[in-house]
C-alpha cells in the first residue's frame, strides 16, 4: 500500500468488533500502509477531525491480543446518517478534504446494516468526483441481519452467551416451587430478525430440556394464543422458561413492549428504542394466571459478555478485518467483505467480496421454515445453522482475578 488507511467503528458494538479492528491494523501493517487511523466515534468524530494513530496503542503483541479480547469498541461508536449526495454536498466535501489531508488510500468501516449504508453513500461519491480513495465494509452485528455473508462476526459469542444464561436461567428456575406456577421471560435482543432469540435453544441437550416457547419477531405474536399455550403448559410443569424478542409485533404492526410503558427515543436512522416486552408479558401472565413471574432483560450483556466469546467467532471477525483491507489494497471500493460457509462438519468458512449496493439497507430473516408450525420455537436446522459458530473459547487475560482490556484513554472534546 502506498498511502495510509484509516478505520472507523459504527453501530451497537459486540464482543468481537475490536478483533475486526485487529485484524484491519495487522494486515495494512503488512501491506506497508505507512500509517493506521482509528476515527473517534465513527464517520461523527471524522467530521470533527477526531483520530488516533493506531500504532500508538498497539505496541507489541500483548496489545493486540488484550485488543481481540476487549468488548465494546474500542475507538468508540456512533450512530450517524450521511444525508443523500443531493440533500447536502458539503458534508461529503468536508470528509473527503480530511481524507485528503490524511493521505488516506484505504476506508474500512466496521460496522452493520447503518454502516454499510454510509460506506455506499461514500463510495459513489468518490466514483462520481473520481476520488482515488476506496471504501470497504467490515461485517459487525449481533442480529446477524446482514444480506449476502452466512453469518456476521460478534453474533457468534452473543449467541453463545443468550444459550448459556438462558440454560442457566432454566436451571435457577426449578430451585423454588410456587402454588401456581412459576413464568420466566427472557427478552433478547432483535428488532426485526430473531437469530439472537432463536440462539436460546442451544440451552438444550443432555443435562436440559431447553425454553418451553421461543417467539421471533418474523411471525405476528397472537397473545391469545400465547397465553393459552402458557395455561397449558403451567398444568404440566411447576417452572416454564419463555424466550422473546425484544422486536415481537402483533398483527397490526405495533410493538408488544408498546402495550406497556415505553420510551418515545428514536435513533438518527428511524429505529424506536425497544425495551419492556419481557416486563408487559410478566405482568399480564400474573394477572391472567396468578402465578409467580420474573422478566429477565438481557440488554447489553448480550453484545459486552467477551468472557463467553466464541474462538470461532473472535478469529473469523480478525480475518474479515484482514480481507478488508487486502479487497481495498487490490483495488475493490463500493464493496463489503462475507463470510462463506464451506463444511459444516468440519466447519470451515472463508472470504468474499459483494457489491454493499446489494446489501446496505436489506435485512436478512430467519426462514419460516426454520420455526416450528405454531411459531413458538426453532427448528433442529436452525440449531445445527448456529452450532459450529460457538465453539471454543476466548479467555480474557486475567489480572488480579479480573479480565483486562486496552483502553483508550483521551480527554473527552
Amino acid at each position: 500500500m502506498k498511502g495510509n488507511v484509516i478505520v472507523g467503528q459504527s453501530g451497537g458494538p459486540t464482543a468481537a468488533i475490536n478483533s475486526s479492528l485487529a485484524g484491519v491494523y495487522r494486515t495494512a501493517k503488512d501491506r506497508g500502509a505507512a500509517k493506521v487511523y482509528g476515527m473517534l466515534h465513527g464517520i461523527q468524530g471524522l467530521m470533527q477531525e477526531r483520530y488516533i494513530d493506531l500504532s500508538e496503542y498497539i505496541t507489541n503483541e500483548l496489545d493486540a491480543e488484550l485488543l481481540k479480547r476487549t468488548p465494546a469498541a474500542f475507538l468508540g461508536s456512533c450512530r450517524y446518517k450521511l444525508p443523500e449526495i443531493h440533500e447536502d454536498k458539503g458534508v461529503y466535501e468536508k470528509i473527503f478534504s480530511i481524507l485528503d489531508k490524511l493521505n488516506i488510500e484505504a476506508f474500512i468501516y466496521i460496522g452493520g446494516n447503518d454502516s454499510m449504508d454510509t460506506i455506499k453513500k461514500l463510495s459513489d461519491y468518490a466514483i462520481v468526483t473520481g476520488h482515488p480513495t476506496r471504501f470497504i465494509g467490515c461485517p459487525k452485528t449481533i442480529d446477524n441481519d446482514l444480506a449476502l455473508t452466512d453469518h456476521t462476526p460478534g453474533y457468534g459469542s452473543a449467541a453463545k452467551y443468550i444459550g448459556t444464561s438462558v440454560k442457566e436461567i432454566i436451571r435457577d428456575s426449578f430451585c423454588l416451587e410456587y402454588d401456581k406456577g412459576l413464568v420466566s421471560i427472557v427478552e433478547i435482543m432483535g428488532r426485526n430478525a430473531g437469530w439472537l432469540t432463536g440462539a436460546a435453544a442451544l440451552a438444550k441437550g443432555e443435562d436440559c430440556a431447553g425454553p418451553d416457547l421461543i417467539y421471533l419477531p418474523e411471525v405476528p405474536f397472537d397473545i391469545d394464543k400465547f397465553l393459552k399455550k402458557v395455561k397449558e403448559l403451567l398444568n404440566k410443569k411447576s417452572s416454564i422458561v419463555i424466550a422473546v424478542s425484544e422486536g415481537i409485533k402483533l398483527e397490526d404492526g405495533r410493538y408488544v413492549c408498546e402495550l406497556g410503558s415505553v420510551g418515545d427515543y428514536v435513533d438518527a436512522f428511524g429505529h424506536k428504542q425497544l425495551q419492556g416486552t419481557a416486563t408487559y408479558l410478566a405482568n399480564f401472565l400474573a394477572a391472567e394466571c396468578g402465578c409467580k413471574t420474573r422478566a429477565v432483560e438481557l440488554s447489553t450483556l448480550q453484545r459486552s459478555a467477551s468472557h463467553m466469546a466464541s474462538r470461532v467467532d473472535i478469529d473469523e471477525a480478525f480475518m474479515v478485518g484482514g480481507a478488508a483491507v487486502k479487497a481495498a489494497d487490490e483495488g475493490d471500493t463500493g464493496k463489503m467483505v462475507v463470510i462463506d460457509r464451506i463444511s459444516d462438519d468440519p466447519y470451515m468458512s472463508a472470504t468474499g467480496i459483494y457489491d454493499v449496493h446489494r446489501i446496505a439497507n436489506e435485512e436478512k430473516l430467519v426462514p419460516r421454515s426454520w420455526m416450528n408450525k405454531e411459531a413458538n420455537n426453532v427448528t433442529k436446522d436452525f440449531v445445527d445453522y448456529i452450532k459450529p459458530l460457538i465453539q471454543g473459547d476466548y479467555p480474557p487475560i486475567m489480572v488480579n482475578g479480573m479480565p483486562r482490556h486496552l483502553v483508550l484513554k483521551m480527554k473527552r472534546k
